[in-house]
């Protein structure tokens, strides 16, 4: 973050007000837009409009807190009919700007919260970018939402991993396999010795597995390993559905034993999620997919600070930040980022803290980056086919996982703590070899 930023985060605010950090591009004035911003998404308008009284301007507007503006762009990042009509030209002036949006405004509404901070901004015909950066609320006003049931310290009892990373995996491959070959693919992962399993997002309720089926014959599998280990798995079922119906899966999960339940929270909404926390006691594992649209062009969108705070307000658990040097477009920077916004409270007066679920293309060789950038066993880090596409079969490729983060935390190298440690260097060899 800019020190720009952090003066900004760190300033206190108000009780009947939340903040929000924007990064846009006009050919305009910076104030100007701003204040076409706040406007916009208070009060609604350009002009005054019958019955609009400077009292109730100055009740509901939103208002114009700081602009800081930044290097000029040569070129606009996005095309804009609406300033081609005006004939606009740059210099494309570039300024990172915060407002103050009343609360009464709003009231305790997800959808309405997400509404007003991110909503008609994006169309506003004085940009050609606008991308939310960053929020901050007051305690008073979080209070009113969903905390996670389990977050870090409860995931930790659920999974019996009192320190340390809890060491997942995902089930490959997510399409094809029966409910019962699934179950069997699940009593080998529980002996390979992983903490936590999860469905693919892809795979929810298909035919040939379907949820009911699958759920009944996976927990049997986990409730006869507890029974003969003493070790509890936690498997993240995959529900995300219209909202009957995940409450329906997630009651068959709890009868059954199981602890976790994953949706794919962009395509279920603030309000599915919201519901399915209320409905539920387990941990809610809260799976991205499709966030890279909302982000990957830097302005445009929004950054995983912003979304995450909407996200967490739900009362999610867990939340997927991809993984260091992993297969997707994010960079390592974002991708620490986006773990240390999940481990740090959105106020001061509540632990309200998620789990960081590390994914994407993670093997053992991936977890020295990890614990370099994060500095902490706090998280969730799962290996597809960096364990069952191991060599010498997952029970190895879960032991490789467990033997690099052994190294990391002693501060040895991977290829020394190798030399006695086989699976790690069958590890290095097969999948090094392949970049």
């Amino acid at each position: 973050m800019s020190d720009a930023h952090n003066a900004v985060a760190q300033r206190a605010i108000g009780d009947d007000c939340l903040e929000a950090d924007y990064l846009i591009e006009t050919p305009l004035d910076p104030a100007r837009v701003a204040d076409v911003m706040a406007g916009e998404q208070s009060s609604g308008t350009f002009v005054r409009v019958a019955n609009e009284s400077d009292a109730l301007r100055a009740r509901s507007r939103a208002s114009v807190v700081r602009i800081d503006e930044l290097e000029a762009a040569s070129q606009p990042a996005l095309p804009n009919a609406w300033l081609a009509r005006q004939h606009a030209s740059g210099p494309w002036r570039r300024a990172r700007i915060t407002l103050s949006f009343p609360l009464a405004n709003i009231d305790a509404n997800l959808p309405t919260l997400a509404a007003t901070v991110a909503g008609n901004l994006y169309d506003l015909g004085e940009v050609t970018g606008m991308r939310l950066l960053s929020m901050r609320l007051p305690a008073s006003y979080r209070a009113r939402f969903d905390l996670p049931k389990h977050g870090v310290a409860g995931t930790r009892r659920l999974t019996d991993v009192a320190r340390g990373p809890m060491i997942g995996t995902i089930i490959k491959p997510n399409v094809g396999l029966s409910a019962a070959e699934t179950a069997s693919l699940v009593r080998d992962l529980c002996e390979a010795g992983v903490d936590f399993i999860k469905d693919d997002e892809v795979c929810a309720n298909p035919q040939h597995a379907p949820l009911a089926a699958r759920v009944r014959a996976v927990m049997a599998e986990v409730r006869a390993y507890r029974e003969r280990s003493g070790r509890s798995v936690m498997v993240a079922f995959n529900i995300t559905d219209e909202l009957d119906a995940m409450r329906r899966h997630a009651e068959l999960v709890e009868r059954e034993g199981g602890s976790c339940v994953m949706a794919s929270i962009n395509w279920c909404g603030f309000s599915a999620i919201q519901s399915l926390r209320r409905a539920t006691p387990l941990a809610l594992h809260a799976h991205r997919n499709g966030y890279g649209m909302m982000s990957r062009d830097p302005s445009l969108g929004m950054s995983f600070h912003a979304y995450q705070t909407l996200w967490r307000l739900a009362g999610v658990d867990h939340m997927h930040v991809h993984g260091l040097a992993g297969k997707f477009a994010q960079s390592d920077a974002e991708v620490t980022e986006s773990a240390r916004d999940c481990a740090t409270p959105l106020t001061s007066e509540y632990d309200d803290a998620v789990l960081p679920a590390f994914s994407s293309g993670q093997w053992a060789g991936t977890v020295p980056a990890t614990f370099d950038s994060v500095r902490t066993t706090d998280l969730l880090f799962m290996s597809g086919g960096g364990i069952l596409a191991h060599p010498d079969g997952p029970a190895a490729g879960v032991t490789s996982v467990r033997q690099a983060w052994d190294a990391v935390q002693a501060c040895v190298p991977l290829a020394d703590y190798a030399r006695h440690a086989p699976e790690l260097q069958r590890a290095l060899a097969f999948f090094g070899a392949r970049g």
